[in-house]
């Protein structure tokens, strides 16, 4: 049997880009990601049906394939990193946001991934599996995934890095200003703060009363760091609110931290539940399932622009019946590559990312009420000496 339509074209195109040891990995990653955008399943026994033009038993196919996320030629700096490279050009000199997080898979593996925050969403920059029982890691555990991303970026890009509670480390935040990257970090509550005034205090004890926001210049962390702190409860947030920052903190310090959300956490979703189904993969080993998820990313990638290019081209309302768009890049993607493969039509060629950030999608009302809330407070209190 011929290989599949989908197959092919994503083979001619990773070909552009990928320069693998051995031909025979570019065809299996085209493969891999073929049946992926296909099955839009993370588990490898779902990928089968879309393998079936090779005319070998289920077996065959699943031990070829565990080889192949096993295998240590089938890395992101191979397969990954210059597809990125190819759609971050527009990005030369411009400004960017990136976020760090964790997620848990099985209560037994830690992913960690650098992400660039675009379009209400994310992009891998970087990322890693670690067989590591807690969603706390440590700096040395990441470093490697920060200099990944590093390179990834074209030159003079202008960098805001974002960041959850848990990775207030010295040797990150040394390394960000190493490297001049501006940064936004969420304090833990019994992180000591030595004011200007030279008292040091728990972030707890600096928290404002409800409805309330704290601005905190020319503070000192972890001995020698000096930053700026902003802290804020209010009645909208389930959550008290305490960041790091390097620049001096103002109300928009809340709003540049607010961006994280928005992006990394549906991200980690679609890995889950909304997409791929990741979780329903039956690999238990790390370097397999950061294979799994460099393959994940590709497909992304891929399904991404290619929803991105339907709403570009006015073609939205084909696919989605919001009103605004209510469907994410990755979802329009998907249901766009559903239709080129029924209709026999070409996967277009994957183009870069244009540098303007379009409006997050909105699924419901509710959803648009929430991103244009606006936060007011009763009282905000500088304090910078």
């Amino acid at each position: 049997m011929t290989s599949p339509q989908l197959h092919v074209q994503l083979r001619t195109q990773l070909s552009q880009w990928v320069t693998p040891k051995d031909q025979r990995h570019l065809s299996g990653c085209a493969e891999s990601v073929a049946a992926i955008l296909q099955s839009q399943s993370g588990c490898l026994s779902h990928w089968l049906p879309f393998l079936s033009h090779r005319n070998c038993n289920a077996r065959d196919h699943l031990e070829r394939l565990s080889y192949f996320v096993h295998n240590d030629a089938t890395t992101a700096e191979t397969f990954y990193d210059p597809l990125m490279r190819h759609c971050l050009q527009a990005f030369e000199g411009e400004a960017v946001v990136l976020t760090l997080d964790t997620s848990m898979l099985w209560d037994q593996f830690c992913l960690i991934q650098i992400c660039l925050a675009w379009g209400g969403r994310s992009l891998t920059l970087a990322g890693e599996v670690i067989e590591h029982g807690s969603a706390t890691v440590g700096f040395k555990d990441y470093r490697p995934l920060l200099e990944r991303a590093k390179a990834l970026l074209p030159p003079e890009c202008k960098v805001t890095f974002l960041a959850d509670r848990g990775f207030e480390h010295g040797e990150l935040i040394r390394w960000l200003q190493h490297h001049q990257w501006s940064w936004a970090i969420r304090a833990k509550s019994d992180l000591l703060i030595t004011l200007a005034n030279g008292r040091t205090r728990a972030v707890r004890d600096l928290l404002p009363p409800m409805n309330q926001a704290n601005l905190f210049h020319n503070v000192t962390i972890l001995e020698d760091i000096h930053c700026h702190l902003a802290t804020a409860r209010t009645d909208a947030a389930a959550d008290d609110w305490a960041v790091l920052s390097q620049q001096p903190t103002s109300l928009q310090t809340f709003t540049e931290y607010g961006q994280r959300f928005g992006g990394i956490e549906p991200h980690f979703k679609d890995y889950k539940s909304a997409a791929f189904e990741v979780v329903r993969s039956r690999l238990r080993d790390a370097k397999a399932l950061t294979c799994l998820f460099m393959l994940l990313d590709i497909a992304y990638l891929f399904a991404w622009m290619l929803g991105l290019s339907v709403v570009l081209q006015g073609q939205r309302l084909r696919l989605d019946w919001h009103s605004r768009r209510g469907l994410s890049f990755l979802q329009l993607g998907l249901r766009e590559l559903a239709t080129l493969c029924y209709k026999g039509l070409t996967l277009p060629w994957l183009q870069p990312l244009p540098y303007k950030s379009p409006p997050p999608a909105s699924a419901s009302k509710h959803k648009c009420l929430i991103q244009d809330i606006m936060l007011s407070f009763s009282k905000v209190t500088l304090v910078s000496a």
